[in-house]
């Protein structure tokens, strides 16, 4: 293994610096093409009221980031002191609180733009950048519902005007949305894993790729099942596996992101399991990542990896449970399954999985003394080599915009340290190698490959 591991190590590096060298180069190209090109070669008008939202993907969920305006003129110039947002939050089932039903946007900085919010240096359009926070909720498109016919997240009815406060001009229909990382994705899959039964996904394909790819499987939380597969997207940041700085780890690769009708860790009687009986859904994911492989030729099914965070935690551990020797490496966060249920007989036919955890002391969810933390244990004394995990004190702001260390997410929401590939010690505190050279927690999963 030790062998395989080393190969592919090398091979991840040397794959990742050319794919990088790719990039800066189509980086340069684009540069240049900008400053030589005719910048409203593709530029077509909006409406005079008509306006382009722009909504990412962040560390707490989905926000509204930017709004792209059309011009009456071309310009050069803009002064986005000059504009005002406003916005309102509604949805036919989920209750949204009267402070956050509506209320007025900060604008934090415009300029002149394309249509699709890329800035020239005179252009028809204007880009307003509006400042976002997780504690901004006027600025999230997504509200939690608890009630049981819209449970989870969902979209809401995000309604926006914005006003030129000098010439009293308002924009205030919706023409486009752009959802960076999510319109790289397919979002039209479906398979039906029972008669009657389907499972909706998404499937990102790395682009121009001739040789085989590995395939990364990620797995939603309780809060992102339905029949939407943008809310796993967008619920915690999971399109992020397709971003540049991904892909680069693995020179390209696949991107699946299946999506429950309800929640991974639902019995036939439709309530939340830890293990202690089986869940309904096991095997028609199974039998759903099955088919995607099959219609997928250029998937390298010695470098199949699934990940997931609480319920999908849970299901990711389910799989390998199930099919220890199918998937080359698993890497879960905030881990749902609770130890007691796992015989030593599992845990000894997983001890050869290359598997690492993440999760944090203060998650009161899946709290770590009764899930990880004695499954980790477990699987080291049971002889496992290849199994690490990263234990944080607590969740906190990576971007540093909000408090660095000082600002804490809630304790369970431990995937955002996978998500941007921050976990890099094991259970010790001790640093992550291979090769004698410290790695983070992708960078681990993109070596590992079946033998």
């Amino acid at each position: 293994m030790q062998i395989f591991v080393n190969y592919y190590l090398n091979l991840s590096y040397i794959m990742r610096q050319n794919y990088i060298n790719k990039l800066f180069t189509a980086f340069l190209i684009s540069i240049i093409c900008l400053t030589f090109t005719n910048v409203f070669a593709t530029d077509k008008p909006l409406a005079n009221n008509e306006y382009t939202l722009v909504v990412e993907g962040f560390d707490w969920g989905p926000a509204a980031n930017k709004v792209i305006i059309g011009l009456d003129a071309p310009s050069t110039t803009i002064d986005y002191k000059d504009f005002t947002v406003s916005v309102e939050r509604s949805h036919a089932c989920a209750d949204v609180p009267a402070a956050q039903a509506k209320g007025n946007r900060s604008v934090v900085y415009a300029y002149v733009s394309d249509n699709q919010g890329k800035r020239v240096k005179e252009g028809s359009f204007v880009t307003l950048v509006l400042a976002v926070a997780p504690n901004m909720p006027l600025g999230s498109t997504f509200q939690y519902s608890q009630k049981p016919a819209c449970r989870g997240n969902q979209w809401v009815d995000y309604k926006v005007t914005i006003t030129d406060t000098k010439t009293n001009k308002v924009w205030n229909k919706e023409k486009n949305r752009i959802m960076p990382l999510i319109d790289d994705f397919d979002l039209t899959g479906k398979f039906e894993y029972e008669a009657g039964k389907t499972m909706s996904y998404a499937a990102f394909s790395p682009k121009n790729k001739t040789t085989k790819s590995p395939l990364i499987i990620w797995l939603h939380g309780g809060g992102e099942g339905g029949t939407d597969p943008t809310i796993p997207l967008l619920g915690n940041k999971a399109a992020n596996y397709a971003s540049a700085e991904m892909q680069a780890f693995f020179g390209g690769a696949f991107v699946l992101s299946p999506q429950c009708p309800g929640a991974w860790m639902h019995n036939k009687d439709g309530v939340i399991t830890h293990g202690k009986e089986d869940d309904v859904y096991n095997k028609g994911l199974m039998a759903l990542i099955k088919n995607y492989v099959k219609k997928n030729p250029n998937i390298d099914t010695k470098r199949i990896y699934v990940g997931g965070c609480s319920n999908g935690g849970y299901m990711a551990l389910k799989l390998i449970l199930n099919e220890p020797n199918y998937f080359a490496a698993v890497y879960i966060s905030a881990l749902a399954y609770q130890s007691q249920y796992i015989t030593d007989q599992q845990i000894n036919s997983i001890k050869n999985v290359p598997i690492w955890f993440v999760h944090s002391k203060d998650d009161g969810t899946t709290v770590p003394e009764n899930t990880v933390v004695p499954v980790y244990k477990r699987l080291k004394a049971a002889g496992a080599k290849n199994v690490y995990f990263t234990y944080y004190d607590h969740v906190t702001d990576l971007s540093g915009f909000f408090g660095g260390e000082n600002y804490y997410y809630n304790g369970h929401w431990s995937w955002i340290y996978s998500h941007v590939n921050h976990a890099k010690v094991d259970f010790d505190g001790s640093p992550v190698k291979l090769n004698n050279r410290p790695v983070t927690i992708i960078e681990w999963m993109a070596a590992q490959s079946k033998k």
